[in-house]
């Protein structure tokens, strides 16, 4: 295959007016998800859980393989497997060390659950490899109601403990001492972001979902501290990479998850790249030398004696 072919498999737009109306459902659904994906992001990137994701991706995959291989919904399927995974480490991953040994167990055992389940199964190889990957035209109108139904329900839960899951992600020793249920909060943030990964799974795989729940807010601290904006741009990061995705995929042979993780890296270069010329410029964008500064804190001692 020469370089011309490997292009038109990837970029390829013929007929894309025909192809975006069946395809409405998807672009909905990512844009759902991309809502959701950063607002949970921001505090997984808190808490420090971009470990514990991929891990609870990989029971969410053994749920949804064991659902396909019965016959059973795969959403609910992929559910049950998350939120598994979500209560088992909020339960007993109290310190940050035992955490990562649980998820470094959890992993290759979910994995392998469900590449068994998958070899068990004998229907489409296609509904195999969207499981991995993702799928576009996946999405039916009632999945989409159900996504959307969940991601509400996650979204307003969320909207409810924001104030003490802040806290205690920022100090929890200090959120301890002052009463905020810490490791309750830790529990519910847990199975929130096991329905998270639950949901996400649809769309771009279950290998892939750290660029849609890691990737936009990590490019948004990249370029802010302020707690608002970081939420609103990891938002906007998420659903330009799903949707993006989802658009750019619509003429190709190639599954979407490429064209999201493609889009999500590249916000998430160019933001790093504005924070580090932000780091070299003072808060007003001017740059501050060292010879200068020197100078300013010699003018201050000086008048200070």
């Amino acid at each position: 295959m020469d370089l011309g072919s490997i292009l038109h498999t990837i970029f390829n737009f013929e007929n894309y007016g025909e192809l975006l109306a069946l395809v409405q459902n998807s672009i909905w659904a990512g844009a759902v998800l991309g809502l959701l994906g950063g607002l949970i992001g921001t505090f997984v990137m808190k808490r420090d859980l971009a470990f514990a994701v991929h891990g609870i991706s990989e029971l969410s995959f053994a749920g949804a393989s064991f659902a396909l291989l019965i016959g059973a919904d795969i959403i609910f399927g992929s559910l049950a497997g998350s939120v598994a995974a979500a209560l088992l480490l909020g339960l007993m991953g109290v310190r940050a060390r035992d955490k990562n040994s649980i998820i470094g167990v959890i992993m290759p055992f979910g994995l392998g659950l469900g590449i068994l389940f998958l070899a068990l199964y004998q229907g489409r190889a296609a509904n195999k490899f969207g499981l991995l990957t993702g799928q576009i035209v996946s999405v039916d109108t009632v999945q989409l109601q159900v996504l959307a139904g969940t991601a509400v329900v996650v979204m307003l839960a969320l909207a409810a403990i924001w104030r003490p899951l802040s806290f205690a992600s920022v100090d929890p020793e200090m959120a301890e001492a002052r009463g905020v249920p810490v490791r309750g909060l830790a529990i519910a943030f847990m199975v929130l972001l096991g329905v998270s990964v639950a949901l996400s799974i649809q769309i771009v795989g279950a290998l892939l979902v750290l660029a849609l729940l890691i990737t936009p807010a990590a490019a948004a601290l990249r370029v802010t501290t302020s707690p608002r904006l970081v939420v609103l741009l990891s938002v906007v990061f998420a659903i330009t990479a799903t949707v993006g995705g989802i658009l750019l995929a619509l003429g190709s042979r190639i599954p979407i998850s490429p064209y999201v993780t493609t889009l999500s890296f590249l916000i998430y270069v160019v933001c790093r790249i504005i924070g580090n010329v932000r780091a070299k410029r003072g808060i007003n964008g001017r740059i501050v030398r060292p010879h200068a500064a020197v100078g300013e804190a010699i003018q201050d001692q000086t008048v200070a004696g």
